[in-house]
């Protein structure tokens, strides 16, 4: 890894700062965790919601730190350690971390993919597409992160890790020669306020979609809408082939294909006029046909993926690796069978039983809105569905879960998702609410617990039926007041099974 000297770090700065001690030193790490401050680590004090970093300054300090950075006075400053003060400590971390990693995004062709769904998937399709092109590529997702040549499950509870990780994670990539970075980008990482991005740039990016989510963050939705339209902004501007792609069927493609001067290509379901079109055929739970229309010519294509999402984040997908790659049409879509879900996304669990079970991280109005009308004609018999929804996050949302829950789901249960330090059965009830007055062939139950709501979804599952579990998917925790519980959706799922007497199926 690399060091610098602090006073080579500060030139990057762009806010004023002020420097106790000299700035002689050399950093190796930077870290805003104290538990992971080493020797040459610099450490960065930062105000959370719930932690100020401020307070573990001195701990940071008896682990060898060799720098501070922070944004207030402090009771007391060591000899011989510099102190840097800043007004904007997660900005400055951004400017510090893509110094000190040589700016990696520079020398990368970086993705970004931002919208309220589909990003983690578009992620994942676009990095085995390079990957079956040839082509070295290295990824960042919610689930998953890819820097040499193993996947790694994502150790971080956030989409986007913060700045310090990011060009860390991308510094990595160059050092393993990867040509392609394929990042998630998410609101919160876009926004100035937490700067996890700002330091990044990028060569291509693509938006999926916007619909109600993080207004706890935001505030409004036109806030949330510009902090999304940041990559946009974020597009190398010294590159002529820098270029976005909108989803031409939702109504702010406009907004962000407005937001850069550079070209901005589309994909859509509904309108031919696009860069690219699909027409869709056949879907049912075993994949989807559908014919892609790009530069006045047809291709008929079958994928073993299902949904209109799936094939929306294909056409997706298809877009960015054809004008990224620059490879024939024929040529980039015989790899598009070999493509496969990302974890934890429609994923079956199968232990002989008769009836479907799906995992699925499906935990926004917006995703309820894709995948619901999208699985239910599929279902023979009932669908069976469980969710929740986060506490300290958007709560205007809950009632729509309800409400869409409601509208397509024969029996609903409505459990914890991750309540953290509000009352459980508070965010039940405000989902509840949503679900109104429901017909009296349905029913709605109301199981805090997780496991025993899993449970009960299974016990009351016939042949044809379906079970969509919702919301936790590849999430390894359920954060309550206590901090976070270890969790495994899938493994939840199959213990159930076999209390049932259902054996795995070969």
């Amino acid at each position: 890894m690399p060091q610098k000297r602090i006073s080579e770090l500060l030139s990057a700065l762009k806010q004023e700062y002020t420097l106790k001690g000299n700035g002689h030193g050399k950093i190796k790490s930077i870290h805003y965790d104290s538990r992971q401050v080493e020797p040459g680590s610099l450490f960065v004090a930062m105000e959370g919601l719930h932690v100020d970093g401020h307070a573990y300054i001195e701990k940071a300090l008896e682990k060898g730190a060799s720098a501070i950075l922070h944004s207030r006075e402090l009771q007391q400053y060591r000899q011989n350690i510099p102190y840097i003060k800043v007004n904007h400590p997660a900005r400055a971390m951004s400017s510090l971390a893509a110094e000190l990693y040589e700016r990696p995004s520079d020398k990368l062709k970086t993705i970004g993919i931002t919208g309220t769904d589909g990003k983690s998937s578009s992620i994942w399709f676009v990095h085995q597409w390079l990957e079956l092109l040839g082509k070295k590529s290295g990824f960042i997702s919610t689930v998953e992160y890819k820097t040499a040549d193993r996947v790694i499950k994502n150790p971080y509870r956030q989409s986007t890790p913060e700045a310090s990780e990011i060009h860390k994670l991308l510094y990595q990539m160059v050092k393993n020669q990867k040509e392609y970075a394929c990042v998630e980008t998410t609101s919160h990482g876009l926004s100035p306020i937490t700067s996890r991005l700002a330091d990044v740039s990028f060569d291509a990016v693509l938006f999926t979609n916007i619909s109600h989510e993080h207004l706890e963050f935001h505030k409004t939705f036109e806030n949330y809408r510009k902090d999304k339209a940041n990559l946009f902004r974020q597009l190398k501007s010294h590159s002529s082939e820098s270029f976005g792609v909108v989803n031409a069927d939702d109504s702010s493609a406009g907004f962000f294909r407005n937001s850069t001067k550079a070209p901005v290509y589309s994909f859509s379901l509904e309108n031919p006029g696009a860069t690219v079109y699909g027409q869709i055929e056949e879907i049912s739970l075993k994949g989807s046909r559908f014919i892609l229309s790009y530069q006045e010519q047809k291709y008929q294509v079958s994928t073993p993926l299902t949904g209109i999402f799936n094939v929306k984040n294909l056409l997706a997908a298809f877009l960015l690796v054809i004008k990224l790659s620059k490879e024939p049409v024929e040529k980039v879509l015989e790899h598009i069978t070999t493509i496969k879900p990302v974890l934890g996304r429609m994923m079956p669990v199968n232990m002989g039983q008769s009836f479907t079970c799906l995992i699925d991280y499906a935990h926004t109005p917006g995703a309820f809105k894709s995948l619901l009308p999208m699985i239910r004609p599929l279902i023979k018999g009932k669908l069976i569905m469980l969710f929740g929804s986060a506490g300290e996050r958007d709560f205007e949302k809950r009632e729509i879960q309800g409400r869409l829950a409601a509208q397509y789901a024969d029996i609903i249960i409505i459990t914890n998702e991750d309540p953290r330090q509000e009352d459980e059965m508070k965010i039940i009830e405000d989902i509840a609410r949503g679900c109104g007055d429901l017909a009296p062939a349905k029913l709605l139950l109301k199981i805090s617990d997780r496991q025993e709501a899993i449970k009960r979804a299974l016990s009351l599952a016939s042949e044809n039926d379906c079970v969509l579990c919702l919301g936790k998917s590849h999430e390894s925790s359920i954060i309550k007041a206590h901090g976070p519980s270890p969790w495994n959706e899938e493994e939840a799922v199959i213990k159930e099974l076999e209390k049932l007497g259902h054996h795995r199926s070969i």
